[in-house]
Formats: C-alpha cells, sequence, structure tokens
C-alpha cells in the first residue's frame, strides 16, 4: 500500500500476505481524503477505523496529523501489524484495538468526528453498522460515518444517509447524524 498524503506521502509499505484484508484501493483512497480535507481539520479529528485489517487507512489519517485514531480489528495478526507500523512510524495517535466490531460498536461510549468502516464484502450484516453507529449517538454533531461496501449493496435506507459514491466495484456510502 501507498500513503498518498500527509508526512509519509510517497512512502510504501507491504503487509504480511498472510493477512486476512482487502485494503482500500489508491484511487479509492485518494478521492475519499479528497472529500474529507475539504470538511475536516485532521489534526482535530477523533477518528474510529472499523474493520482497520492492514491498518490502510488508520495510517493516511496519522500521516496527516490527526488527533486520535481507534482501529478495531478482530484479528491478531492485523492489530499486531498495525502496532508494528505505528511504531517504526512513531505513529503515537494509532491506538489497535483487538475486538469484534459489532460488540465494540454496541459498548463504545465516546463520539467520533470521522468512523470509517471497511469489513469484508461477504459479511451478511453490514447494514447493521449504520444503524448502530446512529443508535448509539458515536458520531459527534458534524461527524461522519463512512462505509466501504461492495457497489452492488445499497444503504441509502439507513439512518443519516447522506450520499454514496462509488469507484469500480467499491462504493462510500456517507451517513451524518
Amino acid at each position: 500500500m501507498r500513503i498518498i498524503g500527509g508526512n509519509l506521502k510517497g512512502i510504501f509499505i507491504k503487509a504480511p500476505d498472510k493477512l486476512p484484508v482487502r485494503p482500500t484501493t489508491d484511487m479509492a483512497k485518494e478521492a475519499l481524503f479528497n472529500i474529507l480535507n475539504h470538511s475536516f481539520d485532521f489534526g482535530e479529528c477523533d477518528i474510529l477505523d472499523l474493520f482497520s485489517g492492514t491498518g490502510n487507512i488508520s495510517i493516511e489519517f496519522a500521516s496527516r496529523n490527526a488527533k486520535r485514531i481507534t482501529s478495531v480489528d478482530k484479528h491478531p495478526a492485523c492489530v499486531q501489524w498495525i502496532k508494528s507500523i505505528s511504531q517504526k512510524h512513531q505513529l503515537t495517535q494509532i491506538h489497535p484495538l483487538k475486538a469484534d466490531v459489532f460488540k465494540y460498536l454496541q459498548q463504545e461510549k465516546q463520539q467520533h468526528d470521522i468512523i470509517f468502516a471497511d469489513p469484508p464484502y461477504d459479511l451478511p450484516n453490514i447494514p447493521a453498522i449504520a444503524q448502530l453507529v446512529i443508535e448509539h449517538n458515536l458520531l459527534k454533531p458534524d461527524g461522519l460515518l463512512i462505509i466501504e461496501h461492495p457497489s452492488m449493496l445499497k444503504l441509502d435506507q439507513k439512518p443519516g444517509f447522506s450520499e454514496c459514491r462509488k469507484y469500480g466495484n467499491s462504493s462510500f456510502s456517507f451517513f451524518r447524524n
């Protein structure tokens, strides 16, 4: 994966092949951060990265000096990988956490400026992510939830839906309070 902006711009990070992940493509990631750059001062943002996998999105936010990033994944190898990359690049604002995302969302109390979720595309309960975030009031008043999902899945009937952007086989659905 390539870091596309911020302090680490241009750095390539090769994740181990054994990780059970499907990283966000550079094209989609660049489009996403172009959208976010116009709405957020990352230096003031508390980010929640769900299904963080390789830490691709967490590292991108850290490279742009986000205040705090919580990276949640249930796979120990993914969490360990994010810890090692965070240490190597001194990204002290990244806090990896091993947890089941759905259980985590039911117990989380803190509000976030940006919540990014990139679940496995074959996960049957992707729509529940938006429901849990909105029901548990996990977004700050001007916060944003972004769910990356297969383009054939439609999330426009979920609470807080504001728009969907399609990038090939992947789409980003955006939700607000």
